[in-house]
């Protein structure tokens, strides 16, 4: 019976070499979000400069405004976000089932770092009464830098009084 390492024509020493090659790259490929926030931060520190999309505001439409605050207090405290604004009666028209359909929302602008966009979509999802509800984001292309700041300290965890890193990839 031939052994799988008979049929490849490279040579063991060569296979070795591709097969490494292979693991470096998936490797860099896996690790790519988490060295692109790095070196982003680092960037800022070192510059002083504001990264463009390191921070994204979110909107979300919720049926009343009583369901409003209540996502909105709850992403707070939560830390997924430093600020929300609750924007009372959008009016919308959607196509929904094949209707047109029309109603009046309450929008939320959710300000939070971009990082942590992900687990704020799936944070939304669980509570939101919607069975689709209309979350998506848009990154902050420029901003006070002392808004900034504060942004960023308001999404940060908190342990003892002091901030500390928060998800993974997200400091």
């Amino acid at each position: 019976m031939d052994r799988l390492g008979s049929r490849c024509p490279l040579p063991g020493y060569l296979r070795r070499s591709v097969l490494i090659c292979l693991l470096i790259l998936a490797a860099s490929f896996l690790s790519y979000p988490v060295l692109r926030t790095l070196s982003l931060q680092l960037h800022s520190a070192i510059t002083g400069s504001y990264v463009s999309g390191t921070y994204s505001i979110v909107f979300v439409n919720c049926p009343n405004e009583q369901i409003a605050r209540d996502i909105a207090r709850a992403i707070l405290d939560k830390k997924l976000a430093a600020s929300v604004n609750i924007l009372p009666k959008a009016s919308s028209l959607y196509f929904w089932n094949g209707e047109i359909e029309e109603a009046t929302e309450i929008l939320l602008l959710i300000k939070t770092k971009t990082c942590k966009v992900r687990m704020l979509f799936s944070y939304i999802r669980l509570v939101h009464p919607f069975e689709i509800p209309e979350v998506f984001s848009l990154p902050m292309d420029q901003g006070d830098v002392r808004y900034l700041k504060w942004l960023e300290e308001g999404t940060g965890r908190t342990e003892w009084g002091r901030l500390v890193a928060g998800p993974a990839g997200c400091l």
